[in-house]
């Protein structure tokens, strides 16, 4: 088995046997990223104005679940080929493959597919994919389980994302070029701080909506009792 030092990943010292440069550019790879990413927005965002029950959905809720199907692509797809394919991704030239040696140049924990990283995106493709996709027919079949569904994916997301910075940032952030505009600040912060910041926010939404709900099921339960005491 050849072990091939010349790469672009961090730490320079870093030995990947079979390593297979990819043949795809980083325009190519970022361009497909995100015209799907664009195109399941825009689907989303007009499949979500149509009428739910006789109510229209506010735009906060359409752009929540626009996130939603954004995710459940890159967890059941993107993610999902790490969890299968993560032991031929250095050798493999297929599309999703080169898209995730071109994204372990900000982690290289992908490309030697490091214990924590095949764990999490193995948790992350079968249980957040189908559950973001689950939650967005709840939503648009007006389910009366929609926002615990929400506050249990906003969670695992939540949770997956802390881990995966503080893991990185136990280990000094040597699987990057620290500093590096794209590699670093881009690829391995932007892209990743979108799953703490985003969850955050909807798990505070299904807090508040499901508070209002149970006070209004107290209320209720409270004038039952009432009513049956006269």
């Amino acid at each position: 088995m050849t072990q091939v030092r010349t790469h672009p990943f961090w730490p320079r010292d870093l030995i990947i046997p079979n390593y297979t440069p990819n043949d795809r550019s980083m325009a190519e790879i970022l361009l497909f990223l995100f015209s799907v990413s664009g195109m399941l927005l825009l689907g989303t965002w007009a499949l979500t104005a149509l009428r739910v029950d006789g109510r229209s959905l506010s735009r906060g809720r359409r752009l929540a679940l626009c996130w939603f199907a954004v995710c459940g692509f890159i967890h059941g797809v993107i993610e999902g080929w790490f969890a299968v394919f993560y032991p031929i991704i250095p050798s493999d030239q297929g599309f999703l493959s080169q898209l995730w040696k071109e994204y372990s140049k900000g982690d290289s924990r992908y490309i030697i597919a490091d214990n924590f990283t095949v764990c999490m995106e193995t948790v992350t493709a079968c249980l957040w994919g189908p559950f973001s996709v689950w939650v967005v027919v709840a939503f648009l079949l007006n389910r009366p389980y929609r926002f615990v569904l929400q506050l249990i994916i906003s969670l695992g997301q939540l949770y997956g994302a802390v881990l995966y910075f503080y893991t990185e940032h136990r280990d000094g952030y040597i699987h990057s070029e620290f500093g590096h505009p794209v590699y670093f600040w881009f690829y391995f912060v932007f892209m990743n701080v979108l799953w703490i910041v985003i969850p955050l926010l909807l798990i505070v939404d299904s807090w508040s909506q499901l508070s209002v709900a149970q006070a209004h099921g107290d209320r209720t339960e409270s004038r039952h009792v009432k009513a049956k005491k006269r």
